[in-house]
């Protein structure tokens, strides 16, 4: 079994309230690492086996027309461990 994941980011130039809201949250927690912090949202598809060129197209397309909004956000398609 492989896992498939898709991650999908606003693009730069999309407001980001949520990242802001956590940005601003986190020195206020004591943490003060975070120079800027951008929300996203992650999935993890589980295939049989090691996945197929047709596979990784099906999911490519999933995620241009399920997963995500190609208007605002970007994706990433990758086979994970």
């Amino acid at each position: 079994m492989a896992t498939i994941v898709v991650e999908v980011m606003l693009k730069p130039e999309i407001l980001d309230p949520q990242g802001q809201a956590v940005a601003a949250a986190l020195p206020r927690l004591g943490f003060t690492f975070a120079k800027a912090v951008r929300q996203g949202k992650c999935f993890e598809i589980e295939v049989d086996g090691t996945p197929s060129a047709e596979q990784l197209s099906d999911i490519e397309r999933a995620a241009e027309t399920l997963l995500s909004n190609p208007v605002i956000e970007t994706y990433v398609v990758r086979v994970g461990a």
